[in-house]
């Protein structure tokens, strides 16, 4: 069997799960929750519904005469960037779609859910390389499906940021550490910053062997290292608030030309989530609403010219891609916080006992770290053929790469592989950063 048939084995139970798990997100929440876009990178809920729908109608159904198609028109209202197959509505306007109504969007993902199991049914019955690209095809629409759980809730989060009720996407476990921090016990401290080594020299950077990934992840390739150092765990807020009460936002040595004037124009003063109420950055608004800000949990939801500034005030740099992958290779590979646990919230780092004091923390889940890598193909790069080489390749300038996954990835849907990207202004996604150095520098 073609290896391309062996990786979607049971491909039809995981569409049936994951599929389930995108109208679960938004159970609870009312209509008019489903239609916020608070700024034009967002996307409505509704909006990731459809979308994610249309993808598997647009590249898997167009032959099949038995299934009962959308309307022509939505193919324009959720196609995204895909221009070789259309024009799509303006990104900015998908807030303005009060039409399909929900029942209608819902109603259409079931007729698609229909069609796509009794499709992988008949490729599974009779592989060919035909049947199998298709059925890569199916994998790549169920990855693609849980980036948009994902970019889900990151758009929610901003959508209610924006309120003045500052509602609650879901409550919080009440805790002694959801009073305000006047009230609340004394939190563990973190441990303090170690360093995990590597001599440098010549690594591998990229996806090898069998398993779903995407194009960019590959191809596969080995690059020179000089001898570095990263961060055993994360930078939390207590020391970003350190940064903020030296005048690290007021002070330009710190930033790159283009961040310090984003910062200005912009008026940028703490993450993108802290709340000031005249006591000082005290809280930070997440998905379950405003709740102390824990001066040991992870800074989040920072920009890449913020987490740059950080390390150059903290004497320290980013970690470049290739660094973070090789130190990622050698960390446990589902330690993290992910969507499926629903704590909605990173986890500290803790102090582990003296044989694992070596053992980096919250690599995969947690956080997306930004790493000091521009997002570029690596060489001998193609992108995959067909409509769907749009998908990575066209976005390959003026971003930044991050790694590792967040507590709002769907749990295995991450690899050491496996290569996000933002433009450096960007921080509504659940992003931080981890420090690395020269290793002479130490």
């Amino acid at each position: 069997m073609p290896s391309g048939c062996r990786q979607a084995m049971g491909l039809p139970q995981r569409f049936r799960t994951i599929r389930q798990v995108s109208e679960d997100l938004i159970h609870g929440l009312e209509p008019e929750d489903l239609m916020l876009q608070g700024m034009a990178d967002a996307s409505p809920a509704k909006w990731h519904l459809a979308h994610t729908t249309w993808f598997f109608e647009q590249f898997l159904l167009q032959d099949d005469a038995r299934h009962q198609a959308a309307p022509p028109q939505w193919h324009t209202l959720f196609n995204s960037y895909y221009r070789t197959i259309g024009a799509p509505h303006r990104r900015s306007e998908r807030g303005l779609l009060s039409r399909p109504a929900l029942r209608h969007i819902l109603a259409w993902r079931q007729r698609v859910n229909g069609s796509m199991e009794r499709l992988m049914a008949q490729l599974e019955a009779k592989p060919s390389p035909i049947q199998c690209r298709l059925l890569a095809t199916a994998e790549l629409g169920l990855n693609h499906e849980q980036q948009h759980q994902e970019l889900l809730l990151m758009d929610l989060l901003d959508g209610f940021s924006r309120s003045p009720l500052e509602p609650a996407y879901a409550p919080a476990v009440p805790t002694r550490q959801d009073q305000p921090p006047h009230q609340s016990a004394a939190p563990s401290p973190p441990p303090p910053l170690g360093w995990w080594r590597h001599p440098g020299g010549l690594v591998w950077l990229g996806h090898r062997g069998e398993g779903f990934h995407f194009d960019n992840e590959s191809p596969a390739h080995q690059v020179w290292l000089e001898p570095f150092a990263v961060g055993d765990r994360l930078v939390t807020n207590g020391e970003y608030a350190a940064f903020m009460a030296d005048g690290g936002y007021q002070d330009s040595r710190h930033w790159m030309d283009e961040g310090w004037h984003w910062r200005h124009d912009h008026r940028i003063t703490a993450p993108r989530y802290w709340r000031n109420d005249g006591g000082g950055w005290q809280w930070e608004f997440t998905l379950e609403g405003r709740c102390p800000l824990d001066p040991n949990g992870p800074v989040r939801h920072l920009s890449w010219f913020e987490a740059d500034a950080y390390a150059r005030w903290a004497g320290a740099r980013l970690p470049l891609e290739a660094e973070w992958e090789t130190m990622a290779r050698q960390a446990p590979c589902c330690d993290g916080q992910w969507l499926d646990c629903r704590h909605l919230k990173p986890r500290q780092a803790t102090v582990l006992p003296e044989p694992e004091s070596l053992v980096v923390q919250q690599v995969f889940g947690d956080l997306w770290e930004w790493t000091a890598s521009p997002y570029r193909p690596y060489p001998g790069f193609q992108a995959t053929a067909g409509a769907v080489g749009e998908y990575n390749g066209k976005f390959m300038s003026s971003q930044f790469v991050l790694r590792g996954g967040s507590f709002l990835t769907p749990a295995g849907h991450h690899r050491s592989t496996y290569r996000n990207f933002f433009p450096p202004r960007s921080r509504w996604m659940a992003s931080g950063l981890r420090l690395a150095r020269d290793e002479a520098s130490l």
